[in-house]
């Protein structure tokens, strides 16, 4: 079953929380979930992060239903042992709350949420590695594959996975216990081309995200040495139907369909509130993606 969730860093940031301070947690609960009507929402540090069942309460009073949330793997750092040690409280908060997946990032040496180094200037592996750094995911995939969770390697800006040819490796150096997160925006950006990487591993493929990005941002960010962060104030990001955006959706929600995909399309497009409406852009987004679904008969 396809479901349609976002994100509250469209709202209130994650990585900035200076960005969004002042908007109201319910403002986004009621706008998510009463007016715009998403399914589902990931997690956002305005959450309950330590009582699951809190969480799923709070969620459930605006008719939503917890996706699924970030979690910063060290696996460059500390030992698979250790991972799956650091894992138990997001690992409950998911089982509680019924998730299917987890959303993993390699955080130890990322640049991402530094407003002081450019995304350029982020870390990148050699060949031995990420055939090595593969394998310690793998093993954490599998041990999470065996709780009943899905691994989704979410391919990030600033990180060691970021270009096309970097997913491509990532990809090959794990097993079929890794699966791959797709995001659109983040592909674009940096420097795929989303249709032909989503094709490529759309078999592996259990999560997707439905960013959207604004070229003329983005070359900015890359031409002037910008940190994420600045380009996301920039307006690096925005959500499909976008007039600005650089994304076309038709083609990638039917390669989701050709390939039977089941799961969520959750719409992460984290802008700044003060400048682009969150009410107006998700509901624009929403209503565009699901009007590509039916198109294509995704639903």
């Amino acid at each position: 079953m396809i479901r349609f969730g976002t994100n509250p860093i469209a709202w209130a940031n994650d990585d900035d929380q200076s960005i969004g301070k002042d908007i109201p947690t319910e403002r986004i609960l009621i706008e998510a979930g009463r007016l715009i009507g998403f399914d589902g929402i990931e997690n956002g540090h305005r959450w309950p992060q330590d009582d699951p069942e809190a969480l799923r309460a709070l969620l459930a009073d605006y008719g939503l239903v917890f996706v699924s949330g970030w979690y910063s793997t060290e696996l460059l750092v500390r030992s698979v042992e250790d991972e799956i040690a650091a894992v138990q409280g997001h690992l409950a908060k998911l089982k509680h709350n019924g998730c299917k997946v987890c959303i993993v990032c390699e955080c130890s040496n990322t640049v991402h949420g530094n407003a002081d180094v450019a995304v350029n200037d982020r870390p990148r592996l050699s060949a031995d590695e990420m055939a090595a750094f593969g394998a310690r995911m793998e093993e954490f995939a599998a041990y999470l594959a065996g709780e009943g969770i899905t691994l989704v390697y979410h391919h990030h800006m600033g990180t060691v996975v970021e270009s096309p040819e970097e997913i491509d490796a990532f990809m090959a150096a794990t097993g079929p216990a890794t699966h791959l997160l797709f995001d659109a925006g983040h592909c674009t950006f940096g420097g795929g081309n989303p249709e032909e990487v989503l094709r490529r591993h759309v078999g592996r493929v259990a999560h997707f995200h439905a960013k959207n990005i604004r070229p003329n941002v983005t070359a900015r960010v890359r031409a002037e040495g910008m940190s994420f962060l600045e380009g996301v104030l920039a307006g690096a990001f925005t959500v499909p139907g976008d007039q600005d955006g650089a994304v076309d959706f038709g083609p990638l929600l039917s390669i989701l369909k050709e390939a039977g995909y089941d799961g969520w399309i959750v719409i992460e497009a984290e802008q700044d509130p003060e400048v682009r409406n969150p009410l107006l852009y998700q509901t624009l987004g929403l209503h565009t993606l699901k009007r590509i679904a039916r198109e294509v008969g995704l639903v």
